[in-house]
C-alpha cells in the first residue's frame, strides 16, 4: 500500500519551489484510483509534510506503518503542504476532498500564529474547513490537532491562539490532539537546526501522540 503523509509548520516557513510546483501526493490520480479502502487523510503544513526528513520518517508515515502492523485496512494519505496557512487550507480543501475520506486529521494554524495573523480569521478558516469536510464526506471522523506558539507576540495573543483548538473541538464535538508537538516542541535534541521542525526522533514522538487520539477511532 502506497502511503503519503502530512504536518503543520510551526513557523512562517516559505514553501520551496518544488513544493509549490508539485501537486500534493494525496490527490494524484493513481492514488485516487486505488482500491476502495477507507481513507485516512492528514491535512496540514510542513509538520505533516515532513519537512527536512525522509517521507517514511514523518509522523503520518509512521502512523501508517502502525496501521499496517495491526492489519487495519486504511489508505493513509498525506496532504501536507509546507508554508500552508489556514486560509490556504480553506482554499484547497474542496479540491483535496474530491474523493471521500473516513478520517480527516486537521493540523493547521501554526503559521497563522507565528505570523501574527488575526485570530478571528484563523478560527473562521478552521471552522470553514471543518464545515467543508462535513459537507463533502458527511460520515468522516474529523480529528483536530491542537497547536501552541511561543509568546513572541505577547502572552495574550499566544494564550488566545491556544484556546482556538479546544473551543472548536467542543463546538463541533471533535476528538482533539491537545498539542501535536507535546514533548517535542522546544527540545533542541528533537528538532532540526531551525528549532521548529522535528527530527526523525521527534517525529516518532509526534506519531505516538497522534496515535493515542487516533487509534480509538479506527475500525
Amino acid at each position: 500500500m502506497r502511503k503519503h503523509l502530512l504536518l503543520i509548520a510551526l513557523t512562517a516557513c516559505q514553501s520551496s519551489p518544488e513544493t509549490v510546483a508539485t501537486a500534493p501526493p494525496a490527490v494524484r490520480p493513481a492514488v485516487a484510483a486505488a482500491a476502495a479502502r477507507p481513507r485516512l487523510l492528514f491535512f496540514g503544513n510542513s509538520l505533516t509534510a515532513g519537512y527536512g526528513v525522509e517521507p517514511e520518517e514523518a509522523f503520518p508515515a509512521l502512523v501508517g506503518q502502525k496501521i499496517d502492523s495491526m492489519g487495519l485496512k486504511y489508505e493513509v494519505i498525506n496532504a501536507g503542504l509546507s508554508g500552508e496557512t489556514t486560509a490556504g487550507g480553506r482554499s484547497r480543501v474542496d479540491w483535496i476532498l474530491r474523493q471521500p475520506v473516513a478520517v480527516f486529521v486537521l493540523e493547521l494554524g501554526g503559521n497563522d500564529g507565528l505570523r501574527g495573523l488575526p485570530l478571528t480569521a484563523t478560527r473562521q478558516n478552521l471552522q470553514a474547513i471543518i464545515d467543508t469536510v462535513r459537507r463533502r464526506s458527511p460520515q468522516a471522523q474529523i480529528v483536530l490537532a491542537g497547536m501552541q506558539i511561543p509568546p513572541n507576540l505577547g502572552q495574550t495573543y499566544a494564550r488566545d491562539f491556544q484556546k482556538i483548538y479546544p473551543e472548536l473541538a467542543t463546538k463541533n464535538r471533535l476528538p482533539i490532539i491537545p498539542f501535536l508537538l507535546a514533548g517535542v516542541g522546544g527540545d533542541a535534541k528533537l528538532n532540526q537546526r531551525d528549532g521548529i521542525h522535528p527530527t526523525p526522533a521527534g517525529h516518532r514522538l509526534v506519531a505516538r501522540t497522534v496515535w493515542a487520539t487516533l487509534r480509538p477511532l479506527l475500525k
